[in-house]
């Protein structure tokens, strides 16, 4: 048995598709591909999917992926490609499949780029920056907690274009903690009222503790 690694891009209208639709969506196009994908056993027989760092509704990404299995000992992994991509709805696109390389426990951090199309948002940021605290709700399984953000995202260094400003946030991720972006933009939109439906949110990496590129 093989682990077939996928990468793919979650981008446009896709940034609206669940993980639950996802997985739905990601096993249509398994099944339509016609790629010799693994089927688990028992009553009620699923193709193995297992997805690394789901991402939150309404965010896009450079770098999602899945993995699953087949009983290819050598998969041809530009074919799987090629095959995959001519069966994906709008918005995702498969940029690479290849073997398993990390385990995805390794993931520590992930990459962010953060944008505003709002001309209140360089203010906003700046009043973020000269505050001493921004103490933020998490919510999690077992209920909430406080966090420190200027723990983890002392200053944001943003640059403005026109009626834009954007930013890159670098946030822990995998399987310890666990921090999203719209933590910041809730945070500035509560306090600032800087609309947090107006940040376009992009995970550009996903990263080791070490700093490199989950592969």
């Amino acid at each position: 048995m093989t682990t077939v690694r996928i990468f793919f891009e979650k981008c446009g209208e896709a940034a609206y598709i669940s993980l639950l639709d996802l997985q739905r969506v990601m096993g249509r196009a398994l099944k339509r591909s016609g790629l010799p994908v693994w089927y688990t056993l028992g009553f009620n027989p699923h193709i193995y999917m297992t997805f690394t760092c789901p991402l939150s509704l309404g965010q896009e990404s450079l770098v999602e992926s899945v993995d699953c299995k087949t009983e290819e000992e050598a998969p041809n992994y530009s074919a799987w490609q090629e095959a995959l991509n001519q069966v994906m709805p709008s918005g995702i696109q498969v940029f690479k499949v290849g073997p398993v390389v990390m385990k995805p426990a390794r993931i520590a951090s992930a990459e962010y780029q953060v944008r505003y199309e709002d001309a209140a948002a360089p203010a906003a940021l700046g009043a973020y920056n000269a505050l001493p605290s921004a103490p933020v709700i998490k919510k999690t399984k077992r209920g909430e907690k406080t966090l420190e953000l200027k723990e983890y995202i002392p200053t944001v260094e943003y640059a403005v274009e026109g009626n834009t400003t954007s930013f890159t946030l670098r946030l822990p991720a995998g399987d310890g903690l666990n921090l999203n972006p719209t933590l910041l933009t809730g945070f500035l939109a509560e306090k600032f009222s800087l609309a947090a439906e107006g940040a376009a949110i992009l995970r550009t990496r996903l990263l080791t503790a070490e700093g490199e590129d989950f592969q």
